[in-house]
């Protein structure tokens, strides 16, 4: 994944931060027509506070529990299939842990940008502080900036991206993701085990594997915050994303089902949990990847660590005999260095990349049937 990715690259654009410092304080420039997105108004949204529309909720110590573990998992492979996200509590990283984490980040995000410019990305990269899914001159552009590494295994790590202030940021990154990456392994365990497969069916494919973290800052936009996107809809071309929210009471993820759009309100110390693109095609559809955005809040600023779980760049990815039992193939096997090249050289556009692998199967089949 990590060689696919930096095969890449991005485009440079802007720093968003320093543009809406411009924007944001009383100046005349207006918000470039490159960051205008959408339309006000122009989709239906449901708010966060109907309990009804909530994404669901999973707790990690009810899944371990013998006495409740099948009732919990019922629930896991639920809302892996229904709405392809859940919200994760006690999930056993420590407090400390998570607050070192989000003290470091935010220190991070509040530097001045020549300080933040000694871990920039390299052209034709996408590690490092800048932007990626740039790939034309007159694309619309997401307003955030962005910090993407790769955390694990530690020989993944290329250190030239990594900050050095604050001096903490390493250690905290190293732990947090150290910690972190056990609760996803364990997840996958019970996943596979909702559905009748062997719990370290899918662990075996992850495990040992790069796990890349990104740390998302969305400015505020005072000016234009219901047309202009933080994060663009997509799906992750990834097995498994765990999203900690750094900033309190600032919302922002939203997640598409049936149509429409719906508000994520993160619970306090809480992983926002989502099924990615090569999972999806690993289970054979019985856990779905689903497109969600990021929107822009008009006076407050608002942070988020993602962390994404790949399987090997060496890897087809394909159904895993594990999850068919008699089911009909849905998608294309692919290599998934190939997966990943092609997802990166373009631009964030739903689910575009994955449901080109399904089409090319039932075109694939129908044609064999011809014959």
């Amino acid at each position: 994944m990590a060689e696919a990715a930096r095969e890449a690259g991005s485009l440079p654009v802007a720093n968003v931060q320093a543009l809406a410092d411009t924007c944001n304080n009383g100046a005349d420039e207006q918000v470039p027509e490159r960051y205008l997105a959408k339309e006000p108004g122009a989709e239906e949204v449901v708010a966060a506070g109907d309990s009804t529309c909530a994404i669901p909720v999973i707790d990690l110590d009810r899944l371990v529990d013998p006495r409740s573990s099948s009732s919990e998992c019922a629930k896991l492979v639920s809302a892996c299939h229904d709405w392809g996200f859940f919200q994760l509590i006690n999930h056993g990283v420590p407090e400390q842990v998570i607050g070192n984490l989000k003290s470091d980040v935010i220190e991070f995000s509040k530097q001045p940008l020549e300080d933040k410019e000694e871990c920039a990305q390299q052209p034709g990269g996408v590690e490092g502080y800048g932007q990626a899914f740039v790939v034309s001159e007159d694309q619309k552009l997401d307003w955030a900036d962005m910090l993407y590494i790769l955390v694990q295994p530690t020989e993944s790590r290329d250190l030239r991206f990594w900050p050095t202030r604050p001096p903490s940021f390493r250690n905290s990154v190293d732990v947090y993701s150290s910690e972190a990456r056990e609760v996803g392994y364990r997840l996958l365990e019970f996943m596979a085990k909702g559905v009748g497969a062997e719990p370290a069916s899918l662990r075996g494919v992850f495990q040992g594997q790069a796990l890349g973290m990104r740390v998302n800052y969305y400015p505020p936009c005072r000016q234009a915050a219901d047309r202009v996107l933080g994060l663009s809809p997509h799906s992750d071309a990834d097995g498994l994303t765990l999203l900690l929210q750094i900033n309190d009471n600032v919302h922002g993820l939203q997640v598409k089902k049936d149509g429409k759009w719906f508000a994520v309100e993160a619970m306090d110390g809480a992983f926002i949990v989502n099924v990615g693109d090569a999972l999806e095609i690993m289970s054979n559809g019985k856990f779905t990847s689903v497109e969600h955005r990021a929107v822009i809040h008009p006076t407050k600023e608002r942070t988020s660590v993602a962390l994404f779980f790949f399987p090997s760049s060496d890897m087809v990815v394909g159904p895993l005999p594990e999850f068919m039992k008699g089911d009909q193939v849905q998608y294309r096997s692919t290599s998934f260095h190939d997966f990943v090249k092609q997802y990166f050289a373009e631009k964030l556009d739903g689910r575009k990349h994955l449901d080109r692998l399904r089409q090319l199967w039932i075109w694939s089949q129908g044609a064999e049937g011809y014959q």
